[in-house]
């Protein structure tokens, strides 16, 4: 077994403590489903899995409906969905699930763009920074962030507004970076913050302490003193990494991990910078069940 392997293993066993009757279920990469009796919020979901071929070859990417039905399905109502930025492994579903749940999409400009494009637009909400929007029975707030650069530590992969004016067009290069949100989502007496992207603007996250912080960690290497910048300001009670997973591996197959992610590096980076945080990860929807 791989050390980032053996280091989910041990990280599976942490309890998150969540108050009763509010679940968090994973994805993959940094897609989320956050459930309160019976009402769920979709973060940035992301089931369909584009191939790393179509990457290559600029095919179209588009959302998978038989496998949005299996893997991203919700117990009740959705309230809404959210997308902290417009590359394809955050944004490909959301207009999909927005869609089979007649549930508004929140994000940019880009997102609103995207949603019109699959003729949603009067599901699509272009947020506003730090504005906090009750959704069901979830209050949410967007904050200004950043994406890490990790074209070698230089530039933002895809980074600019979503243009495309077409289905036809949308190949996963199509889908540009457009602004960057964290999202601090309060609902049961907790708040959780979710970071698709290992990098931040200082300037606006507040100091806001969290419950749960949803770390996006790939990246993160290329963003410097990036947990020394984070966690004083959220000062979380659980920090759960997410985006480590192989982004074009589908769902189904053995869990592989995002190319020196060093995964098991992170509960000791977390101690240095914030050594009452506890690490912990939550399996993968995708997981076998044990019996």
């Amino acid at each position: 077994m791989s050390d980032d392997a053996q280091a989910v293993h041990e990280l599976e066993a942490v309890p998150l403590d969540l108050p009763p009757g509010l679940e968090l279920s994973w994805l993959g990469v940094s897609g989320y489903r956050l459930t309160y009796e019976g009402s769920s919020l979709f973060i940035d979901p992301y089931v369909s899995r584009v191939p790393l071929r179509s990457l290559l070859l600029r095919r179209i990417a588009l959302p998978d409906e038989a496998l949005i039905d299996r893997y991203a399905s919700a117990p009740g109502s959705v309230a809404g969905v959210l997308v902290g930025h417009t590359h394809f492994d955050h944004a490909v579903d959301a207009p999909a699930i927005a869609r089979r749940h007649r549930a508004k999409a929140y994000g940019s400009e880009s997102l609103v763009r995207l949603m019109r494009l699959h003729g949603l637009g009067e599901l699509a909400v272009e947020v506003e920074p730090h504005r906090r929007y009750e959704i069901g029975p979830f209050v949410v707030r967007f904050v200004p962030s950043r994406h890490s650069k990790l074209l070698f530590g230089r530039k933002v992969p895809m980074d600019g507004e979503l243009t495309c004016d077409h289905l036809d067009g949308l190949s996963p290069g199509a889908y540009r970076c457009g602004a960057v949100w964290g999202i601090r989502i309060e609902v049961a007496g907790v708040s959780l913050y979710h970071q698709g992207s290992a990098n931040l603007d200082d300037a606006e996250l507040r100091d806001e302490p969290v419950d749960v912080f949803l770390a996006g960690v790939a990246g993160r290497s290329v963003t410097p003193r990036y947990w020394e910048r984070i966690l004083p300001r959220l000062d979380p009670r659980v920090l759960v990494p997410t985006h480590y997973d192989n982004f074009f591996s589908p769902l189904g197959r053995p869990q592989d991990f995002v190319r020196r992610v060093d995964l098991a590096a992170v509960p000791g980076e977390v101690a240095a910078a914030a050594r009452d945080t506890r690490v912990a990860a939550l399996p993968r929807v995708d997981a076998p069940l044990l019996s």
